[in-house]
This record gives C-alpha cells, sequence and structure tokens, in this order.
C-alpha cells in the first residue's frame, strides 16, 4: 500500500501493545471462571419491619435484620469446589454472626456420583436446601420453624447420586451431629450421641411439554438425640420456659422425635416456557414427627389415654407432631408476583407426665416488587389462630421487607 509509512516508533508501539493484551489474555481468563485466587463473593442485604410477633418466627415485631448473607465461592481445583456462608442477624438489640456454611464438594467422581463434607444445608424436604432470602414469603411454613429450626443446616457428610435415566431421578444419604435438633436436656446431665442425625431423601421430576415442569420428594430423618425424657420442675417454671422458648432467637427445632417423614411436590408452569415474565409456582409439604418421647414415658402416656377413656384424667391420644402446607405464587409481570399460603401444624407440649395438644393455623398473603433479579420489597399480610400456646388468640401482622443482592448471584433451586 503506498500510502502507508513504517516508522520505528510505530512499530514499537504495537509490538508493545501487543505484549501488553497478551500478558492481559489469562487474567481476563481467570475473571470468567471463578477460581480460588479468584472467587465469587456476594452478599444478601435482608431487611424488615413487623407490627406484631408471630409464633416460632425469628422475625419479631419492629425494625430488624433478617438472614444477611455474605458468601465466598470457588472452584478449588479440578476435583473440589468450596464454599463459605456466613450470617448476620440482629435480635432484641443484639447482633449475631453465625456460619451458615463451609463445604467442599467433588466435582469429577464417576457414575453421577458426588460427595459433599463440612457445614451445609440439609437436601430433606423442598425448601429447606434453599437459602431463606429465595423464599416467596418472609418466613418458613410452620413445618419449618417447629421441626427444622427454619431451616436446618449441620456439620457432617453427603453423598448423593443422580441416575442416568430419562425421568429426572435423584437419591442421597447424610449424617450430621444433630445439635440443633437435640431434645430438650434442661439439667444438661444427657448423654447424646455425637453423630445423631441421618437422613435419605429422593427426589424425581420431569417436563409436562415446554411449559410446565414437576417434582415430587420423599425424605425421612432419623434423630437418635429427639426423644424426650421425664421433666421434673414444677407447671409454673415449664409454662415459663416455654413462653420464652416461643419467642426465643434460636435455629433449634422447637419440637423433635426420633423419626421424620417429609413428603413433597411442586409443579410449576410458563407460558412458552418463558419463566422470565410470568410463571406459577404450586407447592405442597407434609411433616410427620413421631417417636418423640422415652419408652418409659410412652407407657405412662398410653396409661393416662387409658384412664381418659373411663373418664378419669384429662390427656392426649396423639403420640406423634405432624405440620402441612400449601402455597400457590403467581409472577404475573416481570416486576410483580404475589402469593398465598396456608399451612397447619397439630404438635404435642410435655406438660410434666403428660401431653397437651397445640393446634395453630396460618395464612399468609404476600406481594412482592421486583425491580430487577436482584432487588425485592415485599409486603406480607399473616394471619394466625392458635389453641394450646401461650397466646390463645388470633394475631394479625404486617410485614415489610427488602431483600437485595449485591455480586454475582448463582441459579436458584427448582
Amino acid at each position: 500500500m503506498k500510502n502507508m509509512k513504517f516508522s520505528p516508533t510505530r512499530l514499537s508501539a504495537k509490538v508493545s501493545a501487543a505484549l501488553a493484551m497478551s500478558a492481559l489474555i489469562p487474567v481476563l481468563a481467570q475473571a470468567q471462571t471463578p477460581t480460588l485466587s479468584n472467587p465469587t463473593v456476594s452478599a444478601i442485604l435482608d431487611g424488615y419491619y413487623q407490627s406484631e410477633n408471630r409464633l416460632m418466627a425469628e422475625r419479631t415485631e419492629g425494625f430488624g435484620l433478617g438472614e444477611t448473607e455474605l458468601a465466598f465461592s470457588a472452584s478449588i481445583d479440578d476435583m473440589f469446589y468450596g464454599k463459605l456462608t456466613t450470617v448476620f442477624e440482629s435480635h432484641d438489640g443484639t447482633s449475631e454472626v453465625n456460619v451458615e456454611e463451609a463445604f467442599i464438594q467433588t466435582m469429577a467422581l464417576p457414575n453421577g456420583f458426588t460427595v459433599r463434607a463440612g457445614r451445609f444445608l440439609s437436601d430433606i424436604g423442598y425448601l429447606n436446601n434453599q437459602h431463606l432470602h429465595t423464599d416467596s414469603f418472609t418466613s418458613r411454613p410452620s413445618a419449618y420453624r417447629a421441626f427444622l429450626g427454619g431451616h436446618y443446616y449441620d456439620d457432617g457428610l453427603r453423598l448423593s447420586y443422580i441416575a442416568p435415566t430419562d425421568l429426572y431421578w435423584s437419591m442421597g444419604v447424610e449424617a450430621f451431629s444433630g445439635d440443633s435438633l437435640r431434645a430438650a436436656d434442661e439439667h444438661g446431665e444427657r448423654e447424646f450421641d455425637s453423630t445423631g442425625v441421618y437422613t435419605a431423601f429422593t427426589k424425581f421430576g420431569g417436563d409436562i411439554g415446554i411449559e410446565s415442569s414437576w417434582q415430587l420428594g420423599f425424605s425421612y430423618l432419623r434423630n437418635e438425640n429427639g426423644q424426650l425424657t421425664p421433666e421434673e420442675h414444677d407447671e409454673d417454671e415449664h409454662e415459663e420456659e416455654h413462653v420464652e422458648d416461643e419467642h426465643a432467637h434460636s435455629h433449634s427445632a422447637s419440637y423433635t422425635g426420633k423419626n421424620t417423614y417429609v413428603a413433597d411436590f411442586v409443579f410449576k408452569w410458563a407460558p412458552n416456557g418463558n419463566y422470565k415474565y410470568q410463571h406459577l409456582t404450586l407447592s405442597a409439604e407434609y411433616f410427620r414427627v413421631s417417636d418423640f418421647m422415652v419408652p418409659e414415658l410412652h407407657d405412662e402416656h398410653e396409661e393416662e389415654d387409658h384412664h381418659d377413656e373411663e373418664g378419669h384424667a384429662e390427656g392426649n391420644s396423639k403420640d406423634y407432631h405432624q405440620a402441612w402446607y400449601v402455597s400457590g405464587v403467581y409472577q404475573f409481570s416481570p416486576n410483580w408476583s404475589a402469593g398465598l399460603r396456608y399451612g397447619e401444624l397439630d404438635s404435642q407440649l410435655q406438660h410434666e407426665e403428660h401431653f397437651d395438644a397445640q393446634e395453630l393455623k396460618e395464612t399468609e398473603l404476600s406481594i412482592a416488587w421486583h425491580n430487577s433479579h436482584f432487588s425485592t420489597v415485599r409486603l406480607e399480610f399473616s394471619h394466625q389462630s392458635n389453641v394450646g400456646f401461650d397466646n390463645d388468640l388470633s394475631d394479625n401482622a404486617i410485614t415489610l421487607q427488602y431483600v437485595m443482592a449485591l455480586g454475582a448471584h448463582g441459579a436458584h433451586q427448582f
């Protein structure tokens, strides 16, 4: 090209620029794939105002922080992935910092197997393996609050497997320390098993055309430390302690037992399969907790029931807890969604040498505004009616909540 002129200065500048770009290519590649030297960092800001207290709920009356998260995750190498999630909460003016997740997970095991070790969310039920900020309501259903402390995470080990079938089919087993699911030990004299909780779960799922999908799950949790022992304190002391327990800020279960059975079902629909602009999610779960008292206490309980039939004493014949809920959430535009959830809890409260029946019914109506995938402002009305709890009145509560995500954030569970 006859008009082009070369000069040593221009040539050296081009070479320098090329060398600089070649040095940047590995850095840019690293930035795209999270590694141990370049982890994904994300934060979730969760704040709220609530008009009234609710039974067994972590959110209390007034202003407060929900589960505000700070998470780090990365591929450690070609074999392992790791994640650390810390949670900041406030309650009655006291701030808490908890480690919710700190685990490693294999990435290259053959034949669909995966091993996870450390602290992580159990995979029982439908909601439990999901973080609280992904929920469509301000609190978990009463079944989760009563039997799993809101959401159950623990130190342990998981082995899971995804079958090579046309129908989605996964299964797994877990072993945990089980500290948060231990039965009450008011005198500190019980010897608990160091590995107290074992779980097994399986999930099936598939598509119905291009617009709908479903998932069915079954879970079992065995709690070696979940059975109650007879109480020795008087009635007034018991009532006072139970009042404190109802509003205690803790991730411990309120009701425990040796065996817990869970069944869950989820159905999702989106027009033409386009989930972004409009979709409907229907879900339901059922929990049953059995064998919640030691055998000798169970014998006394059955004897009281025999007296009930003869009209000589008052008691309760059930030897299990149960709870269920049904939920529907409809996103009718990219920026607005509405949800309705109803649930019931049927529990037994230890009272000296017998058990009193308790019943809790909850209805929650929620409407949320999503400015983007990273920001949600939610207004929720909830109604509780109960029998056998400290507060026997029907309570209404209004909650205003915001949930904001900062940084990279992974895809949500199904």
